[in-house]
Parts: C-alpha cells; sequence; structure tokens
C-alpha cells in the first residue's frame, strides 16, 4: 500500500495515476478524497490532526506528503509544521517511507541562474523560511536515521487541468479569453516550470527506487526561456496575439491593499526579476528520463484548458 497525503491536487491527482504503475494498492487521504483509479482506497485526514495522519499512514509502505495548502502566510506559518510534524511521527511509527513534494523558495535569491540539489539555502521571504524549516524537518530525521526519506523539489509548475499555477492563471487564461497576458517585473528574464505530468511520473519514480532515498532531487523540467518567449509560444498555440503587459513590483504593492493574491506574491516577485534556472540534470542522468519539451506541454495544456 502507497498512500498519497494531500490528494486531489495538482500533483496528488497524477501521481495516483503514475502510481499504478508500481502497485494496485493505493489509497489516497485528504479532508475530501475522491478516486482516480477504480480501486483507490479513500480516507478522510485533516493533516494537522495526528490521529488522522496515524490512521492514513498505518499499513503504507510509501507516504507521498504532496498537499498544497492555501497560499497565504499566516496558514503556512501556523499549519506546515505541524502537518510535516505529524507526517514524520506516523511514518517513524509506522516504518514508512516518506516521499515529500517540495518547492524552491528556500533557495537564495543570488543563485537561482542556475539552481541545483546544492544550492545554498538562504531564504529572503517569509514563505521561503517556513519552507526552509519544514524540508530540514524532513533532512534532520534522514541525517539521525531515524526516517528514511527523500525530498522531491520542483520548480513553478504548469500543466493541463490544474488553476494553482501562475503561468496557467496570468498568461495562458487571459490569452484565451482575449485579454493581454500578465508577467511580473520583466519579460526578458529566463524562467522555467516543471510539467505537472513530469513531476508526477518522476515523484512515483523516486519513491519506488530504493536508492533514491536520503538525497533531494529535482524533479525534470526543461531548460528556462524567456517570459517573452513563454507568452508568445501560448499564445501561437491559441491563435491569438502575444499581447501583454507587465506590472511591475510597486504595482503588484499597490495591487496587494486590495486583492489578497497580490498581496502573498509580493514577497516572491524576486523570481521574475532576475533569471530563474531549475535544473534537473542529476535526476535525468540518473534516470534517462527527459522532462516534455515546452512546446509539447503548452500543447497538452491548450488542448485540456
Amino acid at each position: 500500500m502507497q498512500v498519497i497525503l494531500g490528494s486531489g491536487g495538482a500533483i496528488g491527482n497524477d501521481l495516483a495515476k503514475e502510481l499504478t504503475n508500481f502497485t494496485n494498492k493505493i489509497r489516497l487521504a485528504s479532508r475530501n478524497p475522491k478516486k482516480i483509479n477504480e480501486k483507490d482506497e479513500l480516507v478522510k485526514c485533516d493533516l494537522t490532526k495526528a490521529d488522522d495522519v496515524d490512521n492514513a499512514v498505518k499499513g503504507c509502505k510509501v507516504a507521498y506528503l504532496t498537499v498544497g495548502l492555501p497560499y497565504q502566510l499566516k496558514i503556512w506559518q501556523e499549519h506546515w509544521p505541524v502537518v510535516m510534524k505529524n507526517t514524520i511521527a506516523a511514518c517513524k511509527k509506522h516504518k514508512t517511507k516518506l516521499v515529500f513534494f517540495d518547492n524552491i523558495y528556500m533557495y537564495n535569491p543570488a543563485k537561482l541562474n542556475p539552481m541545483t540539489e546544492e544550492t545554498e539555502i538562504l531564504p529572503v521571504s517569509k514563505k521561503g523560511k517556513v519552507r526552509a524549516q519544514i524540508s530540514q524537518m524532513v533532512l534532520d530525521e534522514i541525517q539521525a536515521g531515524k526516517l528514511e526519506a527523500l525530498v522531491a523539489r520542483a520548480a513553478d509548475f504548469y500543466g493541463p487541468g490544474i488553476s494553482n499555477s501562475i503561468l496557467n492563471e496570468v498568461v495562458f487564461k487571459n490569452l484565451k479569453a482575449g485579454k493581454k497576458a500578465n508577467w511580473f517585473c520583466s519579460v526578458n528574464y529566463l524562467h522555467n516550470f516543471t510539467f505537472t505530468p513530469d513531476a508526477a511520473k518522476a515523484t512515483a519514480l523516486l519513491g519506488n527506487t530504493d536508492s533514491a532515498y536520503g538525497q533531494v532531487w529535482h524533479l525534470p523540467t526543461a531548460a528556462p526561456i524567456k517570459g517573452q518567449q513563454w507568452i508568445e509560444k501560448i499564445a501561437e498555440g491559441l491563435g491569438t496575439k502575444p499581447k501583454s503587459q507587465i506590472a511591475p513590483a510597486f504595482l503588484v504593492w499597490i495591487l496587494g491593499v486590495f486583492n489578497p493574491i497580490m498581496k502573498e506574491l509580493v514577497e516572491m516577485l524576486y523570481q521574475y526579476d532576475r533569471d530563474y534556472n531549475f535544473d534537473s540534470s542529476k535526476f535525468e542522468n540518473t534516470f534517462k528520463m527527459k522532462p516534455t519539451s515546452i512546446d509539447e506541454g503548452i500543447k497538452q495544456m491548450i488542448k485540456t484548458g
């Protein structure tokens, strides 16, 4: 049995499909779990409650923590450490391997080109500090020999049928609706995005590879292109003009007074005012798996969009 803690999200749904390549015993655990595969076992689980997590993990060989908490700093600060504490405790108790699906907010902003698994941990954002804290909780347990786990990190992501992606929300949906695409700070910097089906496939593979444990892995991600190129490629796929508008930092800050999402984005804008190059060569070389090309990823996003 393998369990997805926080099933139903952008990664959880695709991961449930990919895990069928390794097992026919899949448990989906969340507040309102829904079957992805016919034989999935469903367990209601509030990850902030230790007993719920313990019940979800019991009897499982591998647990995948893929939950996406609401994009609000206060919720992250209050709930993420609790969720991680509960998950680690349950995995240790039941001798379950842990795969933590992570992001790159904890990296030093001065060293984003390129980012590798060895990039310095030096977060400047409050959300980044939360991510650094919970990732270190896993790494400390690994180092102490008390937990068999791995950390799988993704860049910003995009993909078919997902809603919590900046690229999907402010570029694809706007262009599709005949509006201008939005981009932050400047369209002249490099940026790459992890394609969600690739992330799910790679996460399932890592979780079922004994030698992958005890390490941090960057999930397969195509090489970066400039923001303007992303806009042009998506517009071309949609058969529309690549109209766009740039939201500089001060405007996002002003909009944040009225829009809670913009308010949460302000501290993360450093990811758009410099080159952002997420390097996944370690994974690609180890598993001989190449990421989906940007053109193909956009094609699939448009097909299901």
